[in-house]
């Protein structure tokens, strides 16, 4: 059953058996019955323990009617709770301001003092809460499980801690391929909302298929719980009899245990924290009791409690070794809302989310890169870059000027670096406003970009999505024409006028990307400024979204949706800590529930703009992600800091995208905040930096130069121009990884184990490969002059 039953079973001495019984009609397997077998020490423990229990009980029942007192008592309960050991203990009361009081309301076990990261409110070992199984219907694609609230159950709806509690519930089960498996939990009495991505689903699997699929799927009746299980090895991949099923309008958890703690993805993230970390690792630390957010934020990526740009809710799990090779698979959880996902060292991974539906997709791949090429395969495979893209980038926030950026230009040129992408950040804008430049400091920029194409080389710009309200009317057309096609997002649902937020051009509108004509405006826009400055990509920041209040302008009203029963550990107070109102509204629902998509559809509309506009392929590079992000644009890793642990831990970031199908990834080479960046560490960065998918120098206004002309000719220069000329005599290579990634969903940037996963490679992420044939072991220590690396 998995590491985690091995280890309960040798604490035990008791090893669970199941009956399984196959259902002839599609290929399901239903638990009939479990029993357990002791060893022979564990029974003669059990023996004496069973005559001492019965003596004592009678001694018990005389004492209690001598003293005419009844039977239950506190040490009863404690016992429950003693039994649970506290790698076993699953939160009974998550969120913030956990108390004992309330714990107790509950009918849960108190900890106060929190043993090793456990929780401090956990249920005991006969806890009942969840649903039943009232009726099942098979189809020749899978089934569908009714359910009901169980009347053992120690809430019942109406006393259940969090409002508007789901007494009935459907579970579906589609087999849609072989190797992917579809689970959905969802109110089949009530409309629900539900992420609206488009998926690569296809037609599900009919049932004389069945014999070819590599997993099972069994459910047990009361509580309800499923179990998922590979049919090759027998390996339990999900089981979650483990926690409590809980289902309400603002509150939605489920639990299972895991196969083994090699667990990695599950971004935007820093996996270890930087004051503790030495080599930096992929691997998320399931050991220290990992809670992870899921809420699309702007700040700097420097912690790892955090919730940071993207969200991607998708996980890789290496198997416990079979027959000495061991196997991977994925699970994606779509939803959209703010949610949480703990991990700890059972192991076994409990997701929480304040909205939408319980919505699971299994990949059940052989290799690790099986997993990536089935999960990109559902939610699309990543678009294909131009081959100009993968040259070198420069850039920064504070050249001033068209005529210091040309100087730039002008130097790399003289010093024969290559340098292919040329980009300016917001210090262009006349005012911070989008689509306008400065005609004054950046008067020369048309001959700027002209002189760029005469060379062969290309033009990036940023914009973002923040459109100013404060401009004279007829003045301003992003705005005016905006708010005649009525695109902004809207205060309420009742409120049908723009919710005004503050960002860099002061007060600020929001273009709502999920409206339909939103696309046709974001087009019109481009073209226009295009018309005046010829880019050839966009670089799309801000879009979490961000803004610089919290809420609007006019604060946001008392509701439960900017209020909900249960808050994630999001960074802030409040969910609209520096965003906009969650009862604000756009065309598919509340920002309640669509606020981590801000960046997706921003993206998805900035594509399709530059494609009509430019009508060949293009380049969008986006700070927020989400799930099938990597169809229509890059990422990069957001606003770092020159320091040699930002240096070592881009490379788990940029591997963690590479799971999550966004393989056009890099850092800020160098570093974009804090310190200045010194000689040494930009020159190893640069050398880092060369291999990045996604190669781009970019740091603050304020801070030094750092492009490759600013430092020494005698020994960084030499050192950081060896590195990018190699990198492109490899452009072949890497144009071809992304074209295999484009057409199978495989990854460019991968760690080692995807290459040698029966190997003890699974905590490296300081070195990384392209494809099967290139292994990258950079230096990312000062005054290091030795390099210890996996060999092969």
């Amino acid at each position: 059953e998995g590491a985690w039953l091995t280890r309960l079973a040798k604490r035990s001495g008791v090893v669970m058996e199941y009956e399984l019984a196959a259902d002839d009609n599609d290929g399901l397997v239903e638990e009939r019955k479990i029993r357990k077998v002791y060893s022979p020490r564990t029974k003669r423990f059990l023996f004496i323990g069973v005559v001492v229990g019965v003596v004592a009980v009678v001694l018990v029942i005389l004492l209690g009617v001598g003293l005419g007192v009844g039977l239950q008592s506190s040490g009863s309960s404690r016992d429950k709770c003693k039994a649970v050991e506290s790698f076993q203990r699953f939160d009974c009361f998550p969120g913030r301001n956990t108390n004992e009081s309330e714990c107790s309301r509950r009918g849960c076990c108190w900890n106060g003092g929190v043993t090793e990261g456990s929780p401090q409110c956990f249920y005991s070992v006969d806890y009942v809460q969840g649903y039943g199984v009232s009726s099942v219907e098979h189809s020749g694609v899978g089934l569908t499980i009714h359910l009901s609230w169980l009347k053992e159950s120690h809430f019942s709806p109406e006393t259940f801690p969090y409002p508007g509690a789901v007494t009935n519930l459907a579970v579906s089960a589609l087999f849609e391929t072989n190797k992917r498996l579809h689970v959905k939990i969802y109110d089949p009495a009530n409309s629900r909302y539900e992420v609206p991505i488009k998926l690569q689903q296809g037609s599900a699997q009919h049932e004389d298929q069945h014999s070819q699929r590599d997993y099972e799927f069994s459910y047990t009746e009361s509580p309800f719980s499923f179990v998922i299980r590979r049919v090759s090895t027998k390996t339990v991949l999900f089981d979650t009899k483990y926690g409590k099923l809980l289902y309400s309008d603002q509150l939605l958890q489920i639990s299972s245990s895991l196969p083994s703690d090699l667990v990695y993805g599950l971004g935007e993230h820093i996996h270890k924290d930087p004051s503790v970390e030495s080599k930096p690792s992929q691997r998320i630390e399931l050991a220290d009791w990992r809670t992870m957010t899921f809420f699309s934020r702007d700040i700097f990526p420097e912690n790892s409690t955090w919730n940071l740009y993207g969200v991607h809710p998708f996980f890789l799990a290496i198997e416990p070794s079979v027959t000495g090779k061991r196997k991977a698979y994925g699970v994606l959880f779509l939803n959209s809302n703010a949610m949480d996902i703990a991990l700890q060292p059972l192991p076994a991974i409990t997701y929480r989310t304040t909205g939408g539906i319980l919505d699971f997709f299994f990949f059940v791949g052989d290799t690790p890169e099986d997993v990536v090429q089935q999960y990109t395969a559902l939610i699309g495979r990543p678009f294909m870059p131009p081959y100009w893209s993968l040259g070198f980038h420069l850039c920064r926030w504070g050249y001033g000027t068209s005529n210091r950026t040309q100087d730039i230009v002008n130097e790399m040129r003289s010093l024969s670096i290559s340098h292919d992408v040329q980009w300016n950040d917001i210090d262009y804008m006349r005012d911070y406003l989008d689509f306008t430049y400065d005609k004054s400091r950046f008067h020369s920029l048309p001959q700027l970009v002209n002189d760029l194409h005469d060379n062969n080389q290309k033009y990036i710009m940023i914009v973002d999505p923040g459109i100013s309200n404060m401009q004279p009317p007829g003045k301003y057309p992003p705005y005016d024409r905006g708010l005649e096609l009525g695109i902004f997002i809207n205060v309420s649902k009742t409120n049908h006028t723009p919710i005004i937020g503050q960002v860099w051009p002061g007060n600020t509108a929001f273009p709502d990307f999920t409206n339909v004509q939103s696309t046709d405006y974001w087009t019109e826009m481009i073209k226009n400024f295009h018309d005046e400055i010829p880019f050839d990509g966009l670089w799309i920041d801000m879009n979490e979204p961000s803004n610089f209040i919290s809420g609007s302008v006019d604060g946001c009203p008392k509701s439960s949706l900017n209020d909900p029963p249960f808050l994630p550990g999001f960074v802030g107070d409040r969910l609209y800590d520096k965003t906009l109102c969650m009862t604000s509204q756009q065309a598919a629902s509340e920002h309640y529930n669509v606020h981590s998509l801000y960046g997706h559809t921003e993206a998805i509309a900035t594509a399709k703009a530059l494609q009509a506009v430019l009508k060949k392929r293009s380049l969008v590079i986006s700070r927020s992600t989400f799930v099938s992000s990597g169809q229509y644009t890059g990422h990069w890793l957001g606003d770092n800091l020159s320091t040699w642990k930002d240096l070592a831990r881009s490379i788990p970031g940029i591997l963690d995208f590479s799971l999550f199908g966004i393989p056009m990834v890099g850092a800020d080479i160098c570093g974009f905040g804090g310190e200045d960046a010194t000689e040494e560490l930009c020159t190893r960065w640069m050398e880092l930096g060369s291999f990045y998918p996604f190669s781009r120098n970019h740091n603050a206004n304020n801070k030094r130069p750092q492009h490759p002309s600013s430092f020494s000719q005698t020994t960084a220069l030499p050192a950081m121009r060896a590195a990018l000329t190699l990198r492109y005599i490899l452009l072949p290579y890497l144009y071809t990884l992304f074209y295999q990634a484009h057409v199978n969903g495989t990854t460019v940037a991968r760690p080692l184990f995807f290459e040698y996963p029966n190997e003890d490679v699974y905590d490296i992420g300081y070195e990384f490969m392209w494809g099967k044939a290139l292994l990258i072991a950079p230096v990312l220590e000062k005054v290091m002059q030795t390099l210890d690396l996996h060999a092969r």
